[in-house]
């Protein structure tokens, strides 16, 4: 008995290859590839009987609603009905329909899919049971998206207020989200440290942040949070740098830097996917190269990537990534460069220098990939948009600064003069283009513009963060479409949302990124094809992290798939309303239980973390 069944869909498997007819099984959490089904009778006829109740489901032939839990019993084959919400009966879709050749359970009705519940041929010409089985006419399956750049390490550890930001993912197809990215992750740490790590990392993810000594506390943090979806974690070298050294701006001791490669080299042997670094963050920017490559060259020796949002993405980004090729050249790590972009007025246009780059380098046998985000806007804090050593010290030490005017008056001339080694994303664009993503106490000013909150905007920025406390995500607006379409082509390119989820007004990319990527870029504008497209999402996102088994859909592979119509699938979400589910996306299913079905969370939670 199969626990899922996938009938009548085109197959992308994974790997680039071109579309096929197949059916896809799933037991105990693997899937089983099946020959295509006949396109007018499934696994054999019907057989006449009632559905037996299941979580949501009841009776002979009744409704069993949209309720959590998936599948009752039942010897229905799925119908070949039009699509829609059909009526119980002889093989129409039905929304919970159940009894003689129709499904039980939640059924679902989207653009043809249909059939949802206990199904199986043990008529004539069957042989193939299941008791959940998806009609995916009309649709592709495909492996389960996998997210290479996320920040979603804490979302499902906060309470309700969250739940709907930790549910954008999933709802869009990602079936594995990867986190820890930016330098930023919920562990390792000295004990001592963890407290201070905490308070400052409210910037970064909101809430009470908890932040864990060592992966097995991260990890069976989240084994007590129920997840619909699986979660990777890179170490970020800020919280490594954090944990031993603290906020100052200084060099590690070499007794510090031990003991950093020490935690990092525990974490990746419990099962942290790479080292990521922020070094436009505090404190990561205060890390020098040396640093960086003695804790790259940790990950190395466990066949780890070293995972960098580079220095600068604007006036020096060129600069930034040799910086990025020297420490994968000398620690002996593979190279993934985060979100990459030329972002800023004087740094349009770079990415055919920048992708150039990278393409050589591979071609001389480096190791060498990146992401992107298929938006031409960005997303970060608004205590990034100040010099670094106004954030010396961390948060509180900023805030102490913002209250002195003399110390504002810094900052101004070093927004406006800039300062050597450091991004300046307000110098390299304007206080228009900064809109405010997330305030917690100040609710009316998310979506507006720094500029537009009135007076002098860096006074106007500061008085923000005061009354934050720091908490203050905004959203920059510094990128050119044809640099994002460049990126996006890349042959070495792969797909990260850089969701930042946290309350208020979001970046869309939260929601939108990967439908956005096959309904806009793919089917819309030709610019890749939908099978390079979802290569890009699954099969080379899981080699590079090195998670066996996903990605593909292969006998054997983890039962992680999605479920969409190529012809409609699109993002909804948009910066005024950025939490808009996707068209088009019919299934999510997650280690062989569906997780979302016609874009709702079924209420399954079969998600949890997943390692190397």
């Amino acid at each position: 008995m199969l626990d899922l069944l996938v009938t009548g869909a085109l197959l992308a498997d994974g790997t680039g290859a071109p579309l096929r007819r197949a059916d896809v099984g799933a037991r105990d959490g693997r899937l089983i590839l099946l020959p295509p089904s006949n396109p007018t009778q499934r696994y054999g006829p019907a057989t006449p009987g009632t559905a037996t109740p299941g979580n949501g489901a009841s009776g002979s032939g009744a409704s069993g609603g949209s309720a959590p839990g998936y599948g009752p019993s039942g010897h229905g084959a799925p119908g070949r009905g039009a699509p829609g919400y059909g009526a119980p009966g002889n093989g129409a879709p039905g929304h919970g329909t159940s009894g003689s050749g129709a499904s039980g359970g939640y059924a679902s009705g989207l653009d043809g899919l249909g059939g949802l519940g206990g199904v199986g041929g043990d008529g004539p010409g069957g042989g193939v049971l299941a008791r959940v089985v998806l009609d995916g006419t009309g649709m592709v399956v495909a492996p389960g998206f996998i997210d290479v750049h996320t920040h979603s390490d804490a979302a499902s550890l906060f309470g309700p207020e969250f739940a709907e930001l930790a549910a954008a993912p999933v709802r869009m197809g990602v079936t594995t989200e990867i986190c820890g990215n930016c330098g930023s992750s919920l562990f390792p740490a000295l004990p001592e440290r963890l407290e201070e790590l905490s308070r400052s990392s409210r910037v970064s993810f909101g809430g009470r942040v908890p932040i864990f000594r060592d992966f097995a506390g991260f990890a069976q943090a989240h084994a007590g949070a129920p997840r619909a979806n699986h979660l990777a974690s890179l170490v970020g070298h800020g919280t490594l740098r954090a944990g031993v050294v603290g906020y100052e701006d200084r060099a590690a001791t070499p007794y510090e830097l031990d003991v950093m490669c020490g935690l990092l080299g525990d974490a990746l042997a419990a099962g942290a996917a790479g080292l990521s670094t922020g070094l436009i963050y505090t404190p990561g920017t205060y890390g020098g190269t040396d640093e960086v490559v003695a804790l790259a060259r940790v990950a190395a020796r466990y066949g780890r990537p070293y995972v960098t949002h580079l220095r600068d993405e604007m006036a020096r980004v060129e600069e930034a990534l040799e910086e990025a090729v020297e420490i994968a050249r000398r620690s002996g790590a593979a190279l993934h460069v985060s979100h990459h972009k030329t972002a800023g007025r004087h740094a349009w246009g770079r990415t055919e220098r920048t992708l150039a780059r990278l393409a050589a380098l591979r071609a001389e046998g480096m190791d060498v990939t990146c992401d992107v985000y298929p938006y031409t806007a960005g997303s970060t804090s608004l205590s990034a948009m100040l010099p670094p050593w106004a954030n010396d010290g961390g948060t509180a030490a900023l805030l102490e600064r913002l209250r002195d005017r003399n110390q504002r008056e810094r900052m101004r001339q070093a927004i406006a003069d800039g300062v050597p080694g450091w991004e300046n994303t307000v110098g390299n664009g304007g206080w228009d283009l900064i809109s405010v993503a997330s305030a917690a106490g100040h609710r009316e000013l998310e979506g507006r513009t720094i500029a537009s909150l009135g007076g002098d905007p860096v006074d106007a920025a500061a008085e923000l963060l005061l009354a934050e406390r720091g908490e203050v995500t905004i959203i920059s607006h510094s990128m050119r479409e044809d640099d994002v379409r460049r990126v996006l082509a890349a042959e070495f390119t792969m797909i990260g949302s850089d969701g930042v989820p946290k309350p208020g007004r979001p970046h869309p990319r939260i929601a939108g990124t990967f439908p956005r990527v096959l309904g806009h870029y793919a089917r819309e504008e030709g610019l890749l094809s939908l099978e390079a497209a979802v290569h890009k999402m699954t099969g080379m996102a899981a080699g590079r992290f090195g998670l066996t088994g996903r990605g593909v859909v292969r006998d054997g592979a983890r039962a992680d798939l999605v479920v969409f119509d190529p012809a409609t699938i699109a993002d909804a979400a948009t910066y005024a309303d950025p939490l808009l589910p996707p068209r088009g996306l019919a299934a999510v299913v997650v280690a062989g239980v569906p997780a979302v079905l016609d874009g709702e969370l079924t209420g399954a939670t079969p998600g949890g973390i997943v390692t190397p």
